[in-house]
């Protein structure tokens, strides 16, 4: 089989690997604030709450977590689970899984800012909110971009967990290739997409760095 093949039938799953990623973006990073919210509350039964939740995400595997989401609506309910339901067992699984190693990655943030600017915003007279989306999340996104930057790499390699429930995203259809056709060069494609995926994701998140870096 040649290379141009290969290609051609990994191309799809090309496709289905960066939607599984930027769709978990896009749901984990807004749900992770609301739940670094949920852990710093006053209120200590809510806090428990979701101090519960992030140390069960964190704590077990995404793998186990995606065959609980995918399987468990039919051990449970009776549900029929089909081709629909394999992707939102996919993109629930990442993203509620995600958005824990977010959660606490913005908290971390958020407890760090001097309580000095809270009182000084109080001062001039901004609201609770105001004060936090104008003067606080911007130097909180500043300071936990190392770290949310990590997590997006490991996102990319991540990805190809969803092989777990016959998802034919790209590592699938590699292992497909490559036990039907007796060839490891599917694999090695394979590698270089992903290298070269994260080479991307990295770059583009060191130049959002140097962006935000307000000292330079």
């Amino acid at each position: 089989m040649s290379l141009p093949q290969i290609l051609s039938q990994l191309s799809g799953g090309m496709v289905r690997t960066v939607g599984i990623f930027f769709l978990t973006l896009i749901f984990s990073l807004p749900l992770g604030l609301v739940i670094s919210f949920g852990r710093m509350a006053k209120n200590p039964v809510l806090k428990n709450l979701f101090k519960i939740y992030i140390s069960v995400m964190r704590g077990t595997p995404l793998m186990l977590q995606l065959m609980v989401f995918y399987f468990g609506p039919y051990y449970l309910f009776k549900m029929n689970i089909g081709g629909n339901w394999r992707f939102t067992a996919i993109i629930l699984s990442f993203s509620l899984n995600y958005a824990a190693y977010f959660a606490e990655i913005y908290r971390s943030g958020i407890e760090s800012m001097p309580v000095g600017q809270y009182e000084a915003a109080k001062l001039l007279g901004y609201s609770r909110s105001q004060t936090f989306f104008r003067i606080i999340f911007p130097q909180v996104v500043k300071r936990i971009l190392p770290s949310v930057t990590n997590e997006v790499i490991t996102l990319v390699k991540d990805t190809s967990l969803a092989f777990a429930v016959a998802y034919m995203e790209m590592f699938t259809i590699a292992k497909q290739i490559a036990a039907s056709k007796t060839t490891f060069v599917p694999f090695v494609v394979a590698a270089i997409f992903y290298y070269v995926f994260n080479l991307i994701v990295a770059v583009v998140m060191e130049k959002l760095e140097k962006r935000m870096d307000y000292y330079r």
